[in-house]
């Protein structure tokens, strides 16, 4: 079933986070590209670790962009207890949910939790000769973390996904990895760094020239700084308003090995350009050519 069908570009974000600023500045950038919210695609957890879970579900509804059910939209809908974030049960990640995840689920409205309630799972998208799905995290797995360099974990979603590429976040850091002719591009988040030493957070863009696809991430920067006052004055998270600033997480835990290697190494800007050389219909006539940027 195809849920959209859309004429690059085309914007896509993941995790808000509650954070006002970041969503603001993303959404400036997407009208700087002449991008309208018909086009910008939300991989869902709108509230998360910042200071404004209300405002931030506010305002990613009046901009009227695509969003998908993360899960905390799906526990902040039933007034759960707790984030299902899959955190590991006494891990330091599970500790610090426990600080900001009450503060958040405190703060917001029954008008946001129906709205949350409604979110579509995934969605569907065909741009050109390619589809897309959109996931939060496994495509199975609401809560599922799947980082670039678990290859394995990648060619098994995308092995079920049925798409060209899925589009997914939860992760937290934004990469672009091919399997086979199939591709898993997580933008990165808006709301929080990506563990690379700067505050800077992420988003990503879809194109098309001619037949060929083009899938690139960007940095953006914003507000960093208010946006920490603003954690510091409610004090339910100081090691997440810590991190807007130094650009490093307060805890690991999820990481495997290699990016927890890679922990305060600025990362790039990346472009890649997947070619349909022959028959659309059989992956290996697909091509891959890659650009970095600062």
């Amino acid at each position: 079933m195809i849920d959209l069908v859309l004429d690059p570009p085309v914007l896509v974000f993941g995790g808000p986070y509650s954070n006002l600023r970041a969503l603001a500045a993303l959404r400036q950038r997407a009208g700087e590209l002449g991008i309208p919210a018909s086009h910008c695609i939300c991989t869902g957890d709108v509230v998360a670790y910042c200071a404004e879970p209300e405002e931030t579900t506010q305002a990613i509804r009046d901009w009227g962009c695509h969003v998908i059910a993360g899960n905390c939209e799906e526990q902040l809908a039933a007034a759960a207890e707790d984030c299902a974030c899959g955190f590991e049960a006494g891990s330091e990640c599970d500790a610090l949910a426990k600080g900001w995840y009450p503060f958040a689920n405190a703060r917001m409205s029954p008008e946001s939790r129906a709205w949350m309630a409604a979110l579509p799972r995934t969605l569907t998208i065909v741009a050109g000769d390619w589809t897309f799905r959109v996931v939060h995290g496994g495509v199975d797995v609401n809560n599922r973390f799947v980082f670039a360099s678990q290859r394995q974990a990648i060619a098994e979603e995308l092995e079920r996904a049925g798409a060209d590429v899925v589009i997914a976040g939860h992760a937290g850091v934004p990469f672009i990895e091919r399997i086979g002719g199939r591709v898993w591009f997580n933008p990165g988040v808006i709301g929080m760094p990506a563990n690379d030493g700067t505050p800077d957070v992420w988003y990503g863009l879809i194109g098309l020239e001619g037949s060929d696809l083009l899938l690139s991430t960007h940095r953006r920067a914003y507000d960093h700084h208010g946006a920490a006052a603003a954690m510091r004055r409610s004090g339910h998270a100081n090691g997440y308003a810590r991190t807007l600033v130094t650009g490093l997480w307060p805890s690991l835990d999820v990481f495997p090995p290699a990016e927890r290697c890679a922990a305060g190494r600025r990362l790039r800007q990346r472009t890649v350009r997947v070619s349909l050389r022959a028959r659309i219909s059989v992956p290996a006539n697909r091509a891959i050519i890659e650009s970095s940027t600062e």
